[in-house]
């Protein structure tokens, strides 16, 4: 099983953009209805424009936030002090810094550019 969550966002490109720099992801369809980032050939993240409707319709209400209340986009990865100081360039905003967790791992907590809730950590030893 695989697993590639869809949030939907007002700018799909920049969104594209702030992810791409963020994880090092890259574009597997571009355009600023949809977007799928990639590592490779694994689809990570599907970002899709609020207004967009495609054949299926509306995928959700732009005015009831926050935005995935309730879900936290959650990152295992090897490069975990990079990706932290990748963020800090950036200049995220920061829910929680980097710290170690009760489980042994690094989480650093953020926000991304629409408000959704994303945790960067490094894997479980």
């Amino acid at each position: 099983m695989k697993l590639a969550p869809l949030i939907c966002v007002r700018d799909v490109e920049e969104c594209s953009r702030w992810y791409q720099t963020l994880f090092g992801l890259v574009s597997g369809h571009g355009g600023d209805n949809y977007e799928r980032l990639m590592i490779g050939n694994t689809l990570v993240l599907q970002l899709h424009k609020w207004e967009a409707e495609h054949n299926h319709g509306p995928l959700g209400d732009p005015e009831i936030k926050p935005y995935g209340n309730g879900v936290i986009l959650w990152f295992e990865l090897d490069d975990f002090f990079g990706v932290v100081e990748r963020a800090k360039v950036m200049s995220v905003e920061v829910i929680k810094a980097e710290k170690l967790s009760e489980n042994g791992n690094w989480e650093f907590w953020l926000r991304d550019l629409e408000g959704y809730t994303v945790v960067i950590t490094s894997p479980l030893e």
